[in-house]
């Protein structure tokens, strides 16, 4: 990992659950990080580690480089080329690195009127939720000039274990709707297979035991299984997040000519999903919504199971 250019300021829009894990471990490897979130004492936490907080975007501009994760795509417009957006002053960031998880196109509209500006972009959507980001595992993937990701690579190294670029442009949004996409699909099918396992005596933390140590075992499903277990649904990605990726990949599957049968059916069992009221718990209640399919009422096993995730991951000051 490189060391930490301590002269640069970098600036953060966006500290929800994922913004505030990250922004920590950026305070934590010795970095000054200058925070907006539009709830400012949802931010106060981070004030406490040594951030800085600002009550609108526009104070960001003085910064060096800014990091953008909020909610979609008509707040990254706001927060970046809004009247009181990063870009509305006299002064500017050089680079504006973006997390958010829109389409290609929303992206390539942000990174067009940041282009007007004289300022660079990349879009750098990430695989994890904040548990994952505490233990160094978070992923990250990004795209757009290749002199801004060198210069933006040392700060992305302390997000996780692991950062792919993928080239010019947003293509990195699209391999981000990608995996959101499989995340869906491979949840359902775990759903679906747990309980066909269950209601044939198998418990579901004896089930997903096998599973997990043979060649069809993953991160995820590890990950996965207390909540598939004991059925913990504390939210770390929600069904209307899930279903507005749907909506994304298929943008991005009708422009391409792509079809996707395995992905259309599953988008419709978490349209259903929503539609049973599972809107502010974790997408792992595809398994309730499956037993209940199935005929019955799913209980929690109160087992002793492990996420599989290792020890947190420090990073130190260079």
């Amino acid at each position: 990992m490189a060391s930490v250019d301590s002269s640069l300021r970098l600036g953060w829009a966006g500290a929800g659950r994922m913004g505030s894990a990250l922004i920590t471990r950026l305070l934590n490897a010795g970095y000054d990080v200058t925070v907006y979130n539009r709830t400012r004492s949802k931010a106060e936490p981070l004030a406490a580690l040594g951030a800085t907080l600002v009550d609108t975007p526009a104070e960001l501009g003085s910064c060096d480089v800014v990091f953008t994760m909020v909610a979609g795509t008509r707040d990254i417009m706001e927060v970046v080329l809004g009247p009181q957006g990063i870009l509305s002053g006299e002064r500017k960031p050089s680079l504006i690195v973006d997390s958010t998880t829109v389409s290609p196109a929303a992206g390539e509209a942000v990174r067009a009127g940041a282009a007007e500006l004289g300022v660079g972009m990349l879009a750098a959507p990430v695989s994890g939720n904040p548990k994952v980001v505490e233990t160094g595992n978070l992923t990250v993937c990004v795209s757009g000039p290749e002199d801004a990701w060198e210069q933006a690579k040392p700060m992305l190294e302390i997000f996780g274990k692991g950062v792919t670029y993928v080239g010019e442009g947003e293509r990195a949004r699209l391999v981000k709707v990608c995996h959101n996409l499989m995340l869906g699909v491979v949840s359902q099918c775990l759903a679906e297979i747990t309980v066909l396992a269950e209601k044939g005596g198998v418990s579901r933390a004896d089930f997903l035991d096998f599973l997990n140590d043979s060649v069809m075992g993953s991160v995820f499903t590890r990950y996965k299984t207390p909540a598939y277990v004991n059925l913990d649904y504390t939210p770390t990605f929600t069904p209307a997040l899930l279903l507005k990726d749907f909506h994304l990949g298929f943008e991005a599957a009708q422009s391409l000519g792509v079809p996707m049968p395995v992905a259309a059916t599953t988008q419709e069992v978490v349209q259903q999903l929503i539609g049973h009221g599972y809107t502010d718990v974790d997408f792992a209640a595809l398994l309730t919504l499956q037993a209940r399919t199935s005929g019955y009422e799913i209980e929690s096993e109160g087992a002793d199971v492990t996420d599989g995730l290792e020890p947190p991951v420090p990073v130190a000051a260079s």
